[in-house]
C-alpha cells in the first residue's frame, strides 16, 4: 500500500457531545486522527498544541460533554490505495447480524474475517460495517474474536453502551461460552484450567501466547458435550478474556483444537482436513449479561453449515 505525507493545514475546533464523554484525551485523538502516528499525537499533547477549553491537558484527561478541543495543523499519512470493502464482504456481514437495537449490534462473525483491519488486512468487521452503515458514526468493537474463530461479536452503537459493556467485561459480568472440537477422547468430565498467560511477539511480528507465571491470570472451564475416541466436542466458558486463551489452555491440558494452525497438532489437523474440516473448529456460541437496568440479554450464534456438516461426517 502506497502512502505519502499530507499537510492538514487547518485548525480544528471540536465540541464534545455526551456520547463521547468519559474517554481519555489520547484515545479520543487516536480515534479522530487515524492516519497520524501516535508518536506525533503525543508530541502535540506534550507541546501544548492540543488545547482543551483553551488550556493544556494531559493525555489521561477524561474528556467531558461540551469540552472544546483544539486540534492544530498536522502532518498525516494519506492512504492512496486502500479502496472500499467489496460488496460480497458487505453483504456477508450484513446478513450475519443476529440482533440490533439502539445501543448495540451483534453479529455471528464468519471464520476467516478479522475483527478489525491491520497487519496487511484493510477491512475487518468494524471497517466493513462502518462503510456499509454510515449512519453508525460511533460504531465500535466491544471485544474481539480471532480471525479464524466464528460466532458472537458485539459492537456498540453508542459511547455510553461501550463504556457500560467494558465495565461489565472488567467486572467479569459477561458470560461467554464457546464450542470447540479437540483431539482425542476427553477424560475427567468438567475441568477448570487456571494458568497464567503471557503474550509474546516473535521477530516476524507474529503473536504467540504461552503459559507463564509472570503472565496475566486466566481461567477457562471446559465441559464435555460429546466424547469420541478420535475427537471430542467441548464447551468452554471464559472466566477471563485473554488473547488466544481457549486455544492455549486446551493445548496445555493435552487437547489441542482441530484445525488450529498455530497451537494445534499437525498430524491431527491433517486427519481432520482429510475428513473435510477446512477451518479451526472454535465457535463463540453464546454471550449473556445484564445491563445496568437489570435487563438480561442473551445472544446465541448457530454453528455455520460447514461445521454442522463436518460433525455429521465425524459421527
Amino acid at each position: 500500500m502506497l502512502q505519502k505525507e499530507k499537510l492538514i493545514n487547518k485548525v480544528h475546533n471540536l465540541v464534545i457531545d455526551e456520547e463521547l464523554s468519559g474517554q481519555r484525551l489520547d484515545n479520543f485523538l487516536f480515534n479522530k486522527l487515524k492516519n497520524v502516528p501516535k508518536s506525533r499525537i503525543y508530541r502535540m499533547l506534550r507541546g501544548g498544541e492540543v488545547r482543551v477549553n483553551k488550556k493544556r491537558a494531559a493525555p489521561s484527561y477524561k474528556i467531558q460533554s461540551d469540552d472544546l478541543i483544539r486540534i492544530p495543523p498536522f502532518w498525516a499519512e494519506e492512504t492512496l490505495s486502500k479502496g472500499k470493502p467489496g460488496s460480497n464482504l458487505i453483504k456477508l456481514l450484513l446478513d450475519a447480524i443476529i440482533f440490533e437495537d439502539n445501543r448495540i449490534l451483534v453479529i455471528n462473525k464468519p471464520s476467516g474475517i478479522a475483527s478489525h483491519g491491520g497487519s496487511g488486512i484493510n477491512f475487518g468487521v468494524i471497517e466493513t460495517l462502518r462503510a456499509a452503515r454510515p449512519d453508525l458514526k460511533n460504531l465500535e468493537l466491544v471485544h474481539r474474536l480471532d480471525r479464524d474463530t466464528s460466532g458472537c461479536l458485539i459492537l456498540a452503537k453508542k459511547r455510553s453502551a461501550l463504556r457500560e459493556l467494558h465495565k461489565l467485561i472488567f467486572d467479569g459480568a459477561i458470560l461467554k461460552k464457546y464450542v470447540l472440537l479437540v483431539r482425542g477422547q476427553w477424560q475427567g468430565g468438567e475441568r477448570a484450567v487456571d494458568a497464567s498467560l503471557l503474550k509474546n511477539q516473535l521477530k516476524s511480528g507474529e503473536r504467540m501466547v504461552t503459559i507463564d507465571h509472570q503472565g496475566k491470570d486466566s481461567l477457562t472451564i471446559f465441559r464435555p458435550l460429546k466424547v469420541g475416541i478420535v475427537a471430542s466436542l467441548i464447551e468452554a466458558e471464559l472466566k477471563t478474556g485473554r488473547t488466544h486463551q481457549i486455544r492455549v489452555h486446551a493445548l496445555h491440558i493435552g487437547y489441542p483444537i482441530a484445525g488450529d494452525e498455530k497451537y494445534g497438532d499437525s498430524e491431527f489437523n491433517a486427519k481432520m482436513k482429510e475428513l473435510g474440516l477446512k477451518r479451526m473448529f472454535l465457535h463463540a456460541e453464546k454471550i449473556s449479561f445484564c445491563w445496568a437496568t437489570k435487563e438480561k440479554v442473551e445472544f446465541v450464534a448457530k454453528l455455520d453449515k460447514e461445521l454442522e456438516e463436518f460433525l455429521k461426517v465425524l459421527k
